[in-house]
């Protein structure tokens, strides 16, 4: 028998609570019982999201956030700054050119985090652009962009917004949606959420919507504007995934028991435990700025990282994510976000050093391993 472990950066783990609580019979969506569940989760999302706005949910994946963000505040022929520094980047560019929006490509090399003055420089140069797209965590790579910073520079500009994907990032580390100046943020169900796929998250500043009223962005699932209003009477447009959400409710109520400042500390913990076990075991790092939600760990030359993910998952029941695009076989990635805790670390360094010793590395079993219990050992507040 194999017991399996989910170490993966999307689906994350469930907990149990959560999943009891999906497993009640369904209850209808538009039904008395139905608006109270949805009423406490958007209340606990906009503390999530740490604002005063609303919470949009969207029966999607974050990918449909993503669409949402782009087609319900631009119009055909405008221009939209797009950073692209991995596989989630370059979907921004991708979104524009779907819906008429001209791309604005900052490039950035893969495993670097962009330079906030590019941004700067860029809307310089092309005043005319009403949005930069970023993401907070870039999924592929591992890598944290100076969202903050960003938010910065596009506040000075009346009709620029700063918009987020943070599917990897809310939940993971501090992004105050409201005390930072982001305009658009973006998030999805199975990352830090502790919930399987299936709900996308937007919420939008005054400043987004002003640019809504005048959108002619072609749209009809994903009407923002709908939602909002429909979520003010604890409705969502559409057909509600009545079970995820009574699943979201039981979920926030876990990560408000804990409170933002603990869900941050342990994911920084566990971040700094992983990269130490990596780095002791003689793996390399991909990110240069790395986020708290994965490690990207760099594959021994002579190694194949499809046949490390392989062996990690066939051999030893563990399942992490490989790299993508120009990064395949290059990478893999060992997350560290949502229902994690001490011993997922342990779980993944283990069977990672396990797996090089198979595929013929020179790893020594137990020093990354190690290395990490010298982190993990300190406790919560280290």
């Amino acid at each position: 028998m194999l017991k399996r472990y989910l170490l993966a950066p999307g689906p994350t783990p469930v907990p149990h609570e959560v999943l009891l609580a999906m497993a009640a019979p369904i209850i209808h969506h538009r039904s008395p019982e139905f608006i109270p569940i949805l009423a406490q989760a958007k209340e606990d999302l906009k503390w999530l999201f740490q604002t005063q706005q609303d919470v949009l949910i969207l029966t999607s994946t974050g990918t449909g956030g993503m669409v949402a963000a782009v087609t319900n505040f631009l119009s055909p022929g405008d221009k939209a700054i797009c950073i692209r520094g991995g596989k989630f980047g370059e979907r921004w560019t991708e979104i524009c050119n779907a819906y008429g929006i001209v791309p604005v490509n900052i490039d950035v090399e893969w495993g670097t985090a962009v330079d906030p003055q590019k941004v700067e420089d860029a809307l310089k140069a092309d005043p005319e652009v009403k949005a930069v797209y970023v993401q907070a965590c870039e999924t592929s790579t591992g890598v944290m962009h100076p969202t903050k910073e960003i938010a910065e520079i596009c506040r000075k500009r009346e009709g620029t917004i700063c918009v987020v994907d943070a599917i990897t990032a809310a939940g993971v580390f501090d992004l105050p949606m409201d005390s930072w100046g982001l305009d658009v943020v973006v998030t999805g169900s199975q990352k830090a959420l502790m919930l399987p796929p299936g709900l996308g998250f937007v919420a939008a500043s005054e400043k987004a919507w002003a640019l809504n009223k005048t959108s002619k962005t072609p749209r009809y699932y994903f009407n923002l504007a709908k939602e909002r209003k429909k979520l003010a009477e604890n409705q969502t447009n559409f057909t509600s995934a009545a079970s995820l959400i009574v699943g979201l409710k039981a979920a926030l109520e876990m990560m408000k028991k804990e409170g933002l400042s603990g869900i941050f500390a342990r994911h920084d913990r566990l971040a700094r435990a992983t990269r130490a076990g990596v780095q002791a075991m003689g793996l390399g790092l991909f990110a240069k700025v790395p986020s708290p939600a994965l490690t990207a760990v760099k594959v021994p030359e002579g190694i194949d990282g499809g046949d490390v993910t392989k062996c990690l998952r066939d051999t030893y029941a563990v399942t992490v994510a490989g790299g993508q695009d120009t990064l395949k076989g290059r990478i893999f990635r060992l997350a560290h976000m949502g229902y994690f805790d001490t011993f997922d670390v342990i779980v993944g360094l283990s069977a990672t050093e396990m797996t090089m010793k198979d595929l013929g590395a020179p790893v020594a079993l137990g020093k990354g391993v190690a290395a990490a219990e010298e982190i993990l050992a300190r406790g919560k507040g280290a």
